[in-house]
């Protein structure tokens, strides 16, 4: 039996921005966990099941195709986890490895008692979890940088706008700079070769995963409006209201990108004034993109939530695509959060007892 587990994340700044190609984001890893579990399936099975609550009551049963050695999936859309088979099984063979069949167990702690999703992403923690698991059943010896690239490759199979910064953050853990590869030449790279090359494709170029100090100075908070978001949706109607070569995008991505840079040193220095200054521009300029694309980033409830925040003295915004989901809160790490609390929960925000985890992966 293997077991291995990825955190969730939340995005400090940089959210949208960081889908372009170079692009920088601060992400978080916190500490709620998908937990994967595999076994070997019995020698006269001819495939493999995959559990989890997100199928409902049966297993997704996957085999391999017999001409072709590819993954077929019975009864269900290909998604996430199906492609971390995949493609893992595609690298498998690259190796000379010889197949065998293994049964997955989905546990997720990212969202509530109603399967209502918390907006940690859970799509890429699963994708780490499963990608981790398959790599020490078929004893791939994958570095973390390797295991971060193969499980970007089969999440943009499925979801090209992703940027990878849930990816790094399930990868690595704690505070981390990010900037996104070209997504695109990767996943063209994947579809018409093999997934060694793709590892190695120069698309990986403008790409980077920066390990920065934990703060000591200020403390996360976060709250959940209940009300969960597709970042898929929210970052694609963007893209498609505020195109690449429109004068508002880029000087968006121009000022998102200093935001951030300063964001890393302040970080870096532990510089509680300027982390909060930085965080409410990141906020100002999520809200001028909400305005000149018409899409909804910042609902009320996310407002209210920034709002109760600044009353109390912290520097607050939405983390992540918005439209729902969670806001992030930076409060002097001296602060008692009861008051916030109680205030967020008069709006029905619910607080989220989180901190950010070091955690890379368990067995």
């Amino acid at each position: 039996m293997i077991v291995t587990r990825a955190p969730g994340k939340l995005y400090i700044a940089g959210e949208y921005a960081v889908v372009e190609p170079g692009q920088s984001a601060v992400v978080v890893a916190v500490d709620r966990y998908i937990t994967v579990t595999l076994n070997e399936s019995a020698s006269s099975e001819d495939s493999g099941r995959v559990h989890s609550s997100e199928y409902g009551r049966l297993p997704v049963v996957w085999r391999r195709d017999e001409a072709t050695g590819e993954v077929v999936v019975e009864h269900h859309p290909y998604d996430f986890v199906t492609s971390a088979i995949t493609t893992c099984e595609r690298l498998r063979a690259e190796r000379g490895i010889d197949p065998r069949y293994f049964d997955l167990h989905i546990d997720s702690e990212l969202d509530d008692a109603d399967g209502l999703k918390f907006g940690l992403g859970s799509s890429g923690a699963v994708v780490v979890a499963t990608v981790s698991a398959i790599a020490e059943f078929y004893g791939l010896g994958l570095s973390d940088d390797e295991r971060f690239r193969l499980s970007l490759l089969a999440t943009v199979a499925i979801s090209p706008r992703s940027s990878g910064g849930d990816i790094a953050a399930s990868t690595f853990g704690g505070w981390l700079g990010y900037a996104s590869p070209d997504r695109a030449a990767l996943r063209a790279a994947l579809a018409a070769g093999t997934v060694s090359e793709a590892l190695v494709h120069p698309g990986w170029d403008p790409h980077r995963v920066q390990r920065l100090n934990t703060p000591t100075t200020v403390r996360l908070r976060v709250g959940w409006t209940g009300s969960p978001a597709s970042t898929e949706a929210l970052v694609g109607s963007v893209k498609h209201h505020s195109p690449q070569d429109a004068p508002g995008y880029g000087r968006f991505l121009a000022a998102s990108s200093e935001m951030v840079a300063g964001l890393i040193d302040a970080v870096n220095d532990d510089a509680a004034e300027k982390i909060s200054a930085l965080i409410r521009t990141a906020r100002v300029l999520l809200r001028g993109l909400h305005e000149t694309t018409g899409i909804t980033i910042e609902t009320g409830t996310l407002r209210r939530l920034c709002e109760i925040a600044e009353d109390h003295g912290a520097a607050a915004k939405p983390s992540g695509a918005g439209g729902g989901d969670c806001g992030i809160v930076l409060v002097p790490a001296d602060s008692d959060p009861a008051a916030l609390f109680a205030a967020w929960s008069l709006e029905g925000i619910r607080p989220l007892d989180l901190t950010v985890t070091t955690e890379r992966r368990t067995r």
